[in-house]
């Protein structure tokens, strides 16, 4: 199974960059460690993640890049995102301008409220959380199993197959409610 996401947008050296931002305690991290851990069970596929937040280690900014390629990757940070997940709008204003033409925006409809283009997708992933899984810890899921919803990059079952293993104990059903809900809300709104 291809990557549909590397058919649909123009990518330049079959790379693919994806960034989640946010702000530290939102899971941005982890939500990437997961999404990048789903698309390397397909071996045909290399997959880097790296990191980076602010000196707080709640509150402050952090993003979280993952870097796929059928190549061999020799630089492992995004420089020209095709996907950017934004929770805040702090990290909206901050990470627009490394989206790269055509790329896909994705944003937490009830927290950024100022998207500087028409052309994105929002969902209200922590009310979703909160309100649906019962915890707005898990909003990072519902979030990452959306943007997997909206660009095909990885399976269902490998995205609740890696929540699984990174889930902390105790949160196993939390975490599978939250990729239903993500991949339920995509497909609602996803253009074809």
């Amino acid at each position: 199974m291809g990557h549909k996401l590397l058919d649909k947008i123009e990518i330049p050296h079959d790379r693919l960059e994806i960034r989640f931002s946010g702000s530290g305690g939102q899971g941005m991290i982890l939500g990437t460690v997961i999404l990048a851990e789903a698309i390397g069970y397909d071996y045909s596929k290399n997959v880097v993640q790296t990191q980076s937040y602010g000196p707080e280690a709640r509150g402050g900014a952090s993003k979280s890049d993952v870097v796929v390629s059928s190549n061999e990757i020799y630089y492992p940070k995004a420089m020209q995102l095709d996907v950017l997940l934004a929770m805040t709008q702090e990290s909206m204003d901050k990470y627009y301008p490394d989206v790269r033409k055509g790329g896909i925006i994705v944003v937490d409809s009830d927290i950024v409220l100022d998207v500087p283009t028409d052309n994105y997708y929002g969902l209200p992933f922590t009310k979703l959380a909160r309100e649906e899984a019962g915890h707005v810890m898990v909003a990072n899921v519902v979030a990452l199993s959306a943007i997997a919803a909206l660009t095909d990059i990885v399976s269902k079952e490998d995205i609740i197959k890696a929540v699984l293993t990174r889930a902390p104990k105790g949160t196993e059903e939390k975490n599978k409610a939250a990729v239903e809900i993500g991949f339920r809300e995509a497909l609602k709104v996803k253009r074809t």
